[in-house]
C-alpha cells in the first residue's frame, strides 16, 4: 500500500498559491478568449509590418500583450495539471492552451521574414525616429542577425505549422517509454517488490545491496532492448530532422544551426569537450574512490550511481533544509537572501509528493506572476540541493522580469543553469563550513561530486556522442542501432575507463530523452562550469563578485549569453572557467579521499 497522500491531505502552507494567478477559472477563460480574439488583429499586420516605425511598434506591442497573456494561460493550466496528472479536466485545459500556443505561433510567424526583408539601416532609422521602438532594439538586431537563415513568410508559416509533425520522433519516444513500455518488477533485499520505470531506475541503482543493483541494471536494459529498433528509428529520424532543417535554413551543419539561436560559436562546444577530456583522469579518480568506498575489486556499471559515502544518507526535513538554503545564499547579499526567505513564505513552492503529482522538480511562473517551484521533497540531501537549485532559477527569472521589458526578460538555456548551480555550490560550501559530523560531510560531498559527475562529465559525454551521430548522418552514413551502440560504447569506455563497460550500457542512449532535443545537453555542462567558476569567485572575492553576478542575472535576455556571463566575470570563449570548475571538483575529491582514509584508519 502506497504511503503517498492525496493532494487534499497536504497542508496548504506546503502547496503553491495558484490562486494568486487566477482566483477563478472564469478569469482564466477570459484571458484565453483575449488571446483568441486578438490573433486576427495580429495577423492583420502581415504585409505591412515594416511600413513605418509606428506600425512596427504597435504590432510588436500587440504581440507582447498577446504572448504575455498566453504565457500565463499556459503556465496556469500546466501547473494545475501537474498537481494531479489524473485530473482529466486540467489535462483538457492544458491541451487547449497548447493548441492556442500553436495558433499564436502561426499567426505571428511572418514577423521574422518581414523584418528581415528590410536592411539594417532602415530598421535603425525607424528605431531612432519612433519613441518606444528602442525597447525592441536587441530583438530587432537578433532577428536581422539571422536574416540569411530565415526563409520566406510562406515557408516560415509552413515550418511553424509543421512543428508538431517535426516533433514526432520525440513524441513517439516519450509515449513508448513513458506510456506503452512496461518494465518488470524486481524483488528488493527486504522481500518487497518494486516495478522498474524510467523514473525510478536511477534511484534503485543507489541501493546498498550490490546484487540488487545488478538485477536492476540487467532487468531494466533487457526490457528496454525489446524496443531497441523502434527507439533507434526514432533517434535516427530525429537526427535526420535536425540535419534537414539546418540545410533548409542554409546552415552547414545541424550543430551550427542549433548554436546560432543563442549566438554561441561552435568553438565553445569544442572547447568544452576538449577541456573535459583533457581532465578525464579526475573522473577516473572519482570512479576509483567509488570502488574503494564500495569495497569492490572491479567497478561495474551497476555501481556508478551508488554513493561513495558509507552508510545511510542523513535526513534533512524540509524546514531544516530551507534554513540551510537561506543561510547558504548569504554571500549574495541581504536582499537576495530576503527574497529567498520571503518567496518560500509566500507559497512559491509546492513541496511534497501527492498521488498523481508530476514527478521531478522545476521552476515555473511567467513574466506577470510570482515564481513557482514544483518539488517532490523526500527529507534527504538530494531534495535539499534540488530546493536550492530551483530557487536559483526562480530568483533569476524574478530579477530579469523586474529589470527588463517582456521582450528581453526571457533568457537562453545556455545561461539558465548558471543561477541554479551557483546556489548548489554555495550550499555545498555552507554545509561543509558549518557541519562537523564526518558522516554528514561525506554525504554532502557525495551529493556534490555525483551532481558534478552526472552534469559536467556525463552531459559532455552525451554532447560528444550527439555531435558524432549528427556528423555521421551529415556524411550520409546509416544510423542503425548497432552503429549507435558502437558510437555510444566508445564514448562510455573513454569516460569510464576504470569501470567494466558491458553490453547493456552500450545501449544506455535508449533511455536519454535529451537526445531528441537537438544539441541541448552541452548547455548543462557549460552552465555548471560557469556557475562553479562564479561561485568560486564570489567566495574568494566577496561583494564585488556577487554584485557582478547579480547584475548578470538582471540582464535576462537583453544581451547574448556570452555577454551576460562576461558581466559576471566569466569568459566562456576560453577554457578557463571549465578548468576552474574541474579544479574545484578535484579539491572536493581530495576532501572525500581524506574522509575515506580516516574511515579506513578507524576500521583498522
Amino acid at each position: 500500500m502506497s504511503g503517498v497522500p492525496e493532494r487534499a491531505e497536504i497542508d496548504e502552507q506546503y502547496t503553491w498559491d495558484l490562486e494568486a494567478i487566477y482566483e477563478t477559472e472564469e478569469e482564466w477563460e477570459e484571458d484565453f478568449e483575449f488571446v483568441q480574439d486578438h490573433l486576427p488583429d495580429l495577423a492583420d499586420y502581415e504585409g505591412r509590418l515594416t511600413s513605418d516605425g509606428e506600425t512596427l511598434l504597435s504590432a510588436l506591442e500587440l504581440r507582447d500583450s498577446v504572448m504575455r497573456t498566453l504565457d500565463t494561460v499556459s503556465a496556469y493550466a500546466r501547473m494545475r495539471s501537474d498537481e494531479d496528472t489524473r485530473d482529466q479536466h486540467y489535462q483538457a485545459l492544458s491541451a487547449r492552451a497548447q493548441t492556442l500556443a500553436s495558433e499564436a505561433s502561426s499567426a505571428a510567424s511572418f514577423f521574422g521574414p518581414e523584418i528581415q526583408a528590410e536592411d539594417e539601416e532602415t530598421i535603425e532609422a525607424m528605431i531612432e525616429s519612433t519613441p518606444g521602438l528602442e525597447t525592441y532594439e536587441h530583438y530587432l538586431e537578433d532577428v536581422l542577425r539571422r536574416k540569411s537563415h530565415t526563409r520566406s513568410a510562406e515557408v516560415e508559416q509552413v515550418l511553424s505549422e509543421m512543428g508538431e509533425v517535426l516533433g514526432a520522433p520525440s513524441d513517439i519516444y516519450s509515449m513508448l517509454t513513458n506510456a506503452d513500455l512496461t518494465f518488470p518488477t524486481v524483488e528488493k533485499p527486504d522481500g518487497t517488490e518494486v516495478e522498474l520505470s524510467q523514473s525510478n531506475v536511477t534511484v534503485l541503482l543507489k541501493e546498498s545491496d550490490r546484487t540488487f543493483r545488478r538485477t536492476v541494471h540487467e532487468t531494466f536494459f533487457e526490457e528496454l532492448s525489446t524496443v531497441r529498433n523502434t527507439i533507434g528509428s526514432a533517434l535516427k529520424y530525429q537526427v535526420k530532422t535536425d540535419v534537414n532543417l539546418a540545410r533548409t535554413r542554409n546552415y552547414d551543419t545541424a550543430r551550427e544551426a542549433a548554436l546560432d539561436g543563442p549566438n554561441i560559436p561552435v568553438e565553445v562546444y569544442d572547447a568544452l569537450v576538449e577541456t573535459v577530456e583533457d581532465n578525464i583522469g579526475k573522473l577516473h579518480r572519482h570512479a576509483d574512490l567509488k570502488r574503494r568506498g564500495l569495497g569492490v575489486d572491479d567497478l561495474q556499471m551497476w555501481d556508478l550511481y551508488a554513493p561513495v559515502a558509507p552508510g545511510e544518507s542523513p535526513e534533512f526535513e524540509y524546514e531544516e533544509a530551507r534554513e540551510h538554503v537561506v543561510e547558504a545564499v548569504a554571500p549574495l547579499g541581504e536582499e537576495y537572501q530576503h527574497r529567498v526567505s520571503e518567496g518560500l513564505d509566500s507559497r512559491w513552492a509546492d513541496v511534497y509528493e501527492n498521488r498523481g503529482k508530476r514527478s521531478g522538480a522545476y521552476s515555473g511562473g511567467t513574466y506577470d506572476t510570482q515564481p513557482y517551484i514544483l518539488l517532490n521533497y523526500q527529507d534527504d540531501i538530494s531534495s535539499m540541493f534540488t530546493l536550492a537549485h530551483e530557487l536559483g532559477h526562480s530568483l533569476h527569472s524574478e530579477l530579469a522580469s523586474e529589470h527588463q521589458p517582456y521582450v528581453d526578460a526571457d533568457y537562453e538555456i545556455f545561461v539558465a543553469e548558471v543561477a541554479s548551480t551557483v546556489n548548489e555550490a554555495l550550499l555545498t560550501a555552507h554545509l561543509l563550513d558549518t557541519i562537523e559530523d564526518p558522516h554528514v560531510r561525506e554525504h554532502v560531498l557525495n551529493e556534490y561530486l555525483e551532481r558534478f559527475r552526472s552534469t559536467l562529465f556525463r552531459q559532455t559525454m552525451f554532447a560528444d556522442f550527439e555531435h558524432r551521430l549528427h556528423a555521421l548522418a551529415e556524411d550520409g552514413e546509416a544510423l542503425t542501432p548497432d552503429r549507435i551502440d558502437e558510437v555510444y560504447g566508445d564514448r562510455k569506455a573513454t569516460y569510464y575507463e576504470p569501470a567494466v563497460v558491458d553490453d547493456h550500457i552500450r545501449r544506455e542512449w535508449m533511455r536519454v530523452p535529451h537526445f531528441f532535443y537537438g544539441y541541448y545537453v552541452f548547455q548543462y555542462s557549460t552552465g555548471m562550469s560557469a556557475a562553479i567558476a562564479i561561485a568560486d569567485r564570489i567566495l574568494s572575492e566577496g561583494e564585488s563578485a556577487a554584485a557582478d553576478y547579480l547584475d548578470a542575472l538582471k540582464l535576462g535576455g537583453s544581451e547574448y549569453p556570452l555577454s551576460v556571463l562576461e558581466t559576471a566575470g566569466i569568459d566562456m570563449t576560453s577554457p578557463d572557467p571549465i578548468q576552474t570548475a574541474l579544479d574545484v571538483y578535484d579539491e572536493r575529491l581530495d576532501e572525500m579521499d581524506d574522509l575515506l582514509a580516516a574511515d579506513e584508519t578507524t576500521e583498522d
